[in-house]
């Protein structure tokens, strides 16, 4: 059938109970969240906590990374090994630990600083993020650079054809949003969102971050994984150092990623975290792949079942 990917979710995919049912039936994940919580308090907020406390991004992103190694463990328990690995965003952290480049602890630490630096990066409303359905990433690309005329925006997530996320100025969002309405696009959608999170409106936080992260010794990745910031793989540690600098304040080309991936041999991509997000854009990029996942035990059982049909 072809090469296996693993994709990590990112910010937006969360929601209160995720990684609770194989917390209680598998150790792997259990052991997770009990490492988690001795650097903060993670499986409560995961398994019991309130849903707007769960949003909030210093509690969202170090939860996201906790609950998708959590899968991912339970899922190389049982046997399937990836051949690539790629994450959306804060996913790109859960490849990091699957690659063993740097261990879980040092991930959450990096990813706890991160959250909060990007919360704090610009004042609340000051800065927004918002999709654009339906026209091409050429026309987006222009329409950001005539509303940045009003006050800066620019392309944030290129998530699949016809999708893309633009990040800025609260105004110069407004502003594009209109000018795409004009163009035709299918819908426009705010998100809700702290921030212009992957616009140059974050490169404070970059600086900062490249501090924590050149003080750890990052290891060559026994996976090759994908890099948001390029599209293609990274094999250098010296090199996925400078790319998650950079990642906070440049796109998340996440089309040329799957691109990369199928052109490299992957046929079958497994969502390892919660919700579907990510499938949902595989499933608008590529055609004639097998799109599978894992957040519980049905969605494991299922996954492992259709493995062993076509593998």
């Amino acid at each position: 059938m072809g090469k296996i990917a693993f994709v990590f979710p990112g910010q937006g995919s969360q929601y209160a109970g995720m990684g609770k049912e194989l917390a209680e039936n598998y150790f792997q994940a259990k052991a997770v969240y009990l490492e988690a919580d001795t650097v903060k308090e993670i499986s409560s907020l995961c398994f019991t906590g309130d849903e707007q406390e769960l949003r909030k991004t210093t509690n969202t992103q170090p939860a996201l990374l906790t609950t998708s190694f959590a899968c991912a463990e339970v899922l190389r328990s049982k046997g399937i090994k990836p051949d690539f690995l790629a994450g959306h965003s804060l996913g790109e952290y859960v490849a990091l630990v699957v690659a063993g480049v740097i261990s879980f602890k040092e991930a959450l630490r990096l990813v706890i600083l991160r959250s909060k630096l990007m919360e704090e990066a610009m004042p609340f409303g000051r800065g927004t993020m918002a999709a654009i359905l339906g026209l091409s990433n050429q026309n987006v690309r222009e329409i950001c650079l005539e509303a940045s005329k009003i006050a800066l925006v620019e392309p944030a997530n290129f998530n699949c054809p016809g999708q893309v996320v633009i990040a800025g100025f609260s105004e110069g969002v407004e502003t594009a949003l209109q000018l795409a309405r004009e163009k035709g696009a299918r819908r426009v959608i705010p998100l809700a969102v702290s921030g212009p999170f992957h616009s140059s409106l974050m490169k404070p936080v970059g600086a900062i971050l490249s501090e924590k992260i050149k003080e750890l010794a990052f290891q060559k990745p026994s996976i090759p994984l994908v890099a948001n910031v390029t599209g293609i793989f990274a094999p250098e540690a010296e090199i996925i150092q400078d790319n998650l600098v950079s990642q906070v304040n440049k796109p998340v080309l996440w089309e040329d990623s799957i691109n990369y991936l199928y052109a490299a041999g992957a046929r079958i991509f497994i969502e390892v975290g919660p919700g579907k997000v990510l499938t949902g854009l595989i499933k608008k990029t590529l055609k004639n792949v097998l799109l599978l996942n894992v957040e519980d035990e049905a969605s494991l059982n299922k996954t492992l079942a259709k493995l062993q049909e076509v593998v």
